[in-house]
């Protein structure tokens, strides 16, 4: 397969940098200096003249300055993917950047390495875009092999949306996610997991990935999604077959994604999953209430120790609030060990919320795995943990299914 080479444009006032980047740029096989503008108007014109792949444009110029430059270049090109480069570090310019359609924001100087991954990170979105413009002239049906159900025009079947949550943080979410998602994949039921703690997501690092592109790389596409760019961003973890929609790779990164943007990807992943797996972090706001609205069912997991169950007495007050019926909770107790006397009857008699699922305390199965990066459920399966993360599986589809009878009993009544 050829080498993608990714066309560059450089927007600068400044003449001295311009040369310096074309200087740097020269080494990189996989890139190309295609022109270089003065100003931001002209900026604009060799944008529709040359149809780059990324526009590296600087933010303060004579003329127009950088942020209304990338908004009008977005507007009329919105496959050109737009780096900004500042030398002010105030994440207002940022945030000011990011609305206006551009894909990175470096200050100046940046370091070489930074900038080159910048570009190249903005080189392969553009690639995507220009793929999607190309898909939408022809229908897409996707292989159930791969993981998709057929898109959107044909007959599809909503996938269910499984939301991991614990109101107390270090009690084992995202391994339970994780695992649940190894759990509930199979040829019948492909499986997607989304890492939707966006500022310190740990996900992709569970399966042992590392991919180019994650949540923020498909945010500005929510409006228009489709299989095939979607594809694109997700990961396959090649020994479980589950895909993997992994969090920012930056923490600030959390300023380019909303919760409108996260629950139309969601929505829009269960036109291609079966489950929709969707690890947490432990804060209520808007992108977990959006979540919990969406979601067919809540894993809520809590541990022997009093704080968390103490907040998660709290979260089931919380969602009587929101309208949120218990029925879609799936309480979890993880880590349980026999020598502690708070037992998972005595919790949910107390909180009112059946314990579903008892996951043992493991640490020579759980621990060794995490660091490895390889989900006990591969190797696991037949060990106490396993079997039981299988049973949590076959209660996450026993209560999608008493949900959906619910539901359209209701239905029925109007």
């Amino acid at each position: 397969m050829a080498e993608q080479r990714f066309r560059i444009l450089i927007v600068d006032d400044v003449a001295e940098t311009r040369e310096n980047v074309r200087k740097l740029l020269q080494f990189e096989s996989d890139m190309e200096v295609v022109g270089a503008a003065r100003s931001g108007k002209e900026g604009i014109q060799l944008t529709q003249e040359l149809d780059p792949d990324v526009v590296l444009m600087d933010i303060n110029m004579s003329d127009i300055d950088g942020i209304t430059a990338t908004e009008a270049i977005r507007q009329k090109m919105p496959h050109v993917q737009v780096v900004i480069l500042s030398v002010q570090g105030d994440p207002n310019y940022m945030r000011r950047a990011m609305l206006a359609g551009a894909r990175d924001y470096l200050t100046k100087p940046p370091m070489a390495d930074d900038l080159i991954s910048a570009l190249r990170r903005a080189g392969q979105m553009a690639h995507l875009e220009r793929a999607k413009m190309s898909a939408l002239q022809t229908p897409i049906v996707a292989s159930t092999s791969g993981g998709m159900i057929p898109a959107p025009g044909l007959a599809v079947t909503r996938g269910k949306v499984v939301t991991v949550y614990s109101p107390k943080g270090g009690t084992g979410c995202t391994t339970v996610a994780v695992n649940l998602a190894v759990a509930l994949h199979n040829d019948d039921t492909p499986t997607v997991i989304v890492d939707a703690d966006l500022q310190y997501g740990d996900v992709a690092v569970f399966f042992n990935e590392q991919g180019k592109n994650n949540l923020t790389s498909i945010a500005p596409m929510a409006d228009e999604l489709d299989p095939e760019v979607m594809n694109g961003i997700l990961i396959k973890h090649g020994a479980s077959g589950v895909r993997i929609l992994a969090s920012p790779s930056r923490p600030e990164a959390v300023e380019q994604v909303t919760p409108t943007q996260v629950t139309k990807i969601v929505k829009f992943l269960c036109q291609m999953y079966a489950y929709v797996v969707v690890d947490t972090d432990n804060y209520v706001n808007d992108f977990t209430v959006g979540l919990f609205d969406l979601s067919d069912v809540i894993v809520l997991v809590t541990t022997q120790d009093i704080p968390a169950i103490k907040n998660t007495r709290t979260f089931l007050d919380l969602l009587q609030s929101l309208h949120v019926d218990r029925e879609r909770i799936c309480f979890v107790m993880n880590r349980f060990d026999k020598r502690i006397p708070i037992t998972p009857e005595r919790v949910g008699e107390n909180l009112k919320q059946e314990v579903a699922a008892v996951l043992p305390f493991d640490e020579r199965v759980v621990i060794p795995a995490v660091n490895r990066g390889v989900p006990f459920m591969i190797e696991h399966k037949a060990q106490p943990i396993g079997r039981a993360m299988l049973g949590l599986a076959e209660s996450v589809r026993s209560r999608v299914a008493t949900v959906e009878k619910s539901a359209a009993e209701r239905a029925a009544k109007r």
